[in-house]
């Protein structure tokens, strides 16, 4: 799965560390998901999205899904 973590960490200035803390999640976890050796469980994807305050669909996506808007 692909993810926009690092740009929209990036964009904040803020390092791992910094949203592990934000987030709950630990820093080994947000390099994980970031790198993509972790599939983020849909919690973990709840919790980023709460901290970015973004939708899911605008962090996470998967090039074989098709998301409709509404």
């Amino acid at each position: 799965m692909r993810n926009n973590i690092r740009v929209l960490r990036a964009e904040r200035k803020w390092t791992q560390e910094h949203l592990a803390k934000l987030s709950g999640l630990s820093r080994v976890t947000i390099n994980g998901i970031e790198k993509g050796s972790v599939n983020p469980s849909g919690e973990t994807m709840l919790k980023l999205s709460e901290v970015f305050e973004r939708p899911i669909q605008d962090i996470f996506f998967d090039f074989g899904v098709v998301y409709k808007q509404q």
